[in-house]
């Protein structure tokens, strides 16, 4: 196979909330994801964040098993609550000088970090009054944000601002299946402006401080495709499609709001105020793209009688989070970013797949459907990059099995098994072979059969 180009970034990715644990240690505050996750009934088996991979107290030695698999570039997020516990006001010291060892332990082994500033786990001080929900938080996320790059940014130049703004206005306050656990279209709305207004006016405000930075946001994109040639299945899939990609790609491109799902939604915009969608639109260095799935869309009105043959025939593999395994839907998406939206850079911020490991006695898991996952998305990786896309680097998610929100720990998308009671990390078969894949900058993936 032809080799990746020289410099591509290759990394895993983990997020806060999901590993840390200690979440009542060193002047930490609670966040919304301690409060959801203590509520009967949210969260699978009751599980919680507690403890998670214990990550807080062995930071070191996961460091070491990043540098020994060859990552190039770890990415990571700050909790929000750890290192200002109230959401505002003074830095908990305690709390900021763990990610000052643990960058300092990234760059001793020559590890590019990564930092995503808000990866959903905001302070439960912020919600009680009012969260994401409240114009007031976008100024406390910039105040936040500001005092995070000041203290990190001499040696991290690599930052995002919001990981999945839809995940946090869609699934935690329309559908509310994620903290906060909100229910209300309304909600969701204004939630989702306030959080494209906050990146917008923290990227201004770093850019200022130091232009030397590389700012972006990362998004989730599903490839939304009719399941057939229905006006009705098209129809559906076009709006499906704006209300989880184009409402905040269209922005963040300076468009506003795709006009076709206002009047979807039937918004009133009054969250919206002048100047809002300028800051919105602040240039950015680069998009991180989170890739997981296709969503084949029906409209529910049509009849099995009257709908025509399939436009697509759903494929038979899917990931133990019932999503749909499509490698294609990745390249659809990059070669539709390089054509249709003006960033210079693009990352694949999270691709990987939760699969049944089924471990041997010892703990290893040979899980050769993970391997086969990742590969048929590199290739579609490489293909776009011959085709011209931007794309600079890759970051499988995840390094660890972790604590999978909602799912609690039964969900395990690592690259790496935790054993979590005894907190073992025990390198899977594609971890392994994903670091072959870095050492040979993908020269060694098989093509496509």
């Amino acid at each position: 196979m032809t080799p990746f180009p020289a410099g591509f970034l290759w990394g895993a990715a983990t997020a806060a909330y999901q590993i840390e644990g200690a979440v009542r240690e060193d002047g930490r505050g609670p966040s919304i994801w301690d409060t959801f996750s203590r509520t009967p009934g949210r969260v699978f088996a009751g599980d919680n964040g507690d403890t998670a991979c214990d990550h807080y107290h062995r930071w070191e030695s996961d460091l070491d098993l990043i540098a020994e698999l060859g990552l190039r570039a770890y990415r990571f997020s700050i909790g929000w609550s750890r290192v200002m516990p109230s959401g505002h006001g003074e830095i908990n010291e305690a709390g900021m000088a763990f990610y000052d060892r643990l960058v300092d332990g990234l760059v001793e082994r020559g590890v590019r970090p990564f930092v995503t500033l808000n990866h959903w786990d905001l302070p439960q001080a912020l919600e009680d009054d009012g969260g994401w929900r409240s114009r007031a938080t976008v100024d406390a996320f910039v105040t936040y944000a500001t005092a995070v790059v000041d203290r990190l940014g001499d040696r991290v130049r690599d930052w995002t601002t919001h990981n999945e703004p839809w995940v946090i206005s869609w699934l935690g306050h329309m559908l509310g299946v994620h903290a906060p656990g909100s229910r209300s279209l309304d909600e969701a709305l204004a939630v989702g402006h306030h959080l494209l207004l906050s990146h917008g006016r923290t990227i201004r405000t770093l850019r200022e401080a130091d232009p030397g930075l590389r700012l972006g946001i990362v998004v989730n994109l599903d490839d939304k495709v009719p399941a057939s040639s229905h006006p009705l299945d098209e129809e559906a899939a076009r709006l499906e499609d704006g209300r989880m990609n184009r409402w905040y790609l269209d922005p963040l491109a300076g468009r506003g709001y795709p006009t076709d799902v206002v009047a979807d939604f039937g918004w009133d915009g009054s969250a919206v105020r002048p100047g809002d969608l300028a800051e919105i639109a602040a240039p950015l260095d680069h998009l991180g793209v989170n890739y997981y799935r296709r969503h084949v869309v029906r409209d529910a009105a049509i009849t099995d009688d009257e709908r025509p043959e399939p436009l697509v025939i759903p494929g038979p593999w899917f990931t133990e989070m019932g999503w749909e395994v499509s490698p294609s839907g990745l390249g659809v998406w990059l070669d539709r970013l390089h054509t249709d939206y003006p960033f210079p850079m693009l990352y694949v911020t999270e691709n990987g797949a939760a699969m049944p490991d089924h471990p041997d006695e010892a703990g290893y898991a040979d899980d050769q459907d993970r391997i086969e996952y990742l590969r048929l998305h590199f290739l579609e990786a490489r293909d776009a990059i011959e085709r011209g896309v931007p794309l600079a680097g890759y970051f499988v998610w995840s390094l660890l099995d972790n604590f999978e929100w909602a799912y609690g720990y039964s969900k395990r998308f690592g690259l790496v098994r935790v054993d979590y009671e005894m907190q073992r990390r025990i390198p899977k078969a594609s971890a392994r072979w994903y670091s072959g894949v870095i050492a040979s900058n993908g020269k060694e993936i098989r093509d496509k059969a």
